[in-house]
């Protein structure tokens, strides 16, 4: 039933992101990584995961905060288009260990390494800091990392943009594969790929901005400050 409710539900998000606004997507041939692989992408509104399983050529398995859980009903559809739990308030063991489980098999696991939605200088697109499980994750399943990007999607916060001639712009920016060094300590290899993911998430975000010819108003802003 997993396969068939996800299909179903990435191709209705396809349609109402294709509703919303254009979906723009650099470097998509990126995330048809073959074999297990860890998606890590900024976290800008509760409508990421969507996107991005839109733009991705592959399945990713979400690690998603344990709220969305909580209901019966909600946990069966989440848990059957591959995402699982994970506590954002401590180190989440078990959710270490499911996503370790799914690299092991082979599928591709998706995280946000910020601990939730971050804007403005708390944003990893702006220099802000990340936790450390997405690194350490990686480093443990010695599985290659992809960058994303995300951009506008946090507009849909004001309900404005839901309107068909306001609609949004949305996009979507996939880096090269990164690898933790093992040639190096454990705890010097999690700091290196911690330095070039941040690079790579600020060097993505001027892309996009850059192709697109956008202005620094397409940087994350609150709901608050999308509402006025």
């Amino acid at each position: 039933m997993g396969r068939s409710v996800y299909t179903f539900c990435r191709t209705l998000a396809r349609g109402i992101f294709a509703l919303l606004g254009p979906i723009r997507v650099l470097h998509a041939e990126r995330s048809d990584c073959k074999g297990a692989c860890l998606f890590v992408s900024n976290h800008i509104s509760h409508f990421d995961p969507p996107l991005l399983e839109v733009a991705a050529y592959r399945q990713i398995d979400f690690m998603a905060m344990t709220e969305l859980f909580r209901n019966p009903i909600s946990a069966a559809f989440f848990r059957a288009t591959g995402a699982f739990p994970a506590d954002r308030s401590r180190v989440d063991r078990a959710a270490v260990r499911t996503a370790l489980r799914r690299l092991e098999s082979g599928r591709a696991v998706g995280v946000f390494p910020e601990g939730g939605i971050r804007v403005r200088a708390a944003s990893v697109l702006e220099g802000g800091p990340m936790r450390p499980g997405a690194v350490t994750l990686a480093h443990l399943a010695d599985v290659p990392v992809i960058p994303c990007v995300v951009l506008g999607s946090d507009a849909l916060y004001n309900w404005r943009r839901w309107l068909p001639w306001r609609r949004a712009r949305f996009w979507v920016a996939f880096g090269e594969p990164l690898r933790v060094r093992h040639y190096l300590p454990g705890k010097e290899a999690r700091a290196r790929l911690e330095q070039e993911l941040t690079a790579s998430f600020q060097a993505l975000c001027v892309e996009i901005m850059e192709t697109y010819g956008l202005g620094p108003d397409v940087l994350p802003r609150t709901p608050e400050e999308h509402r006025k």
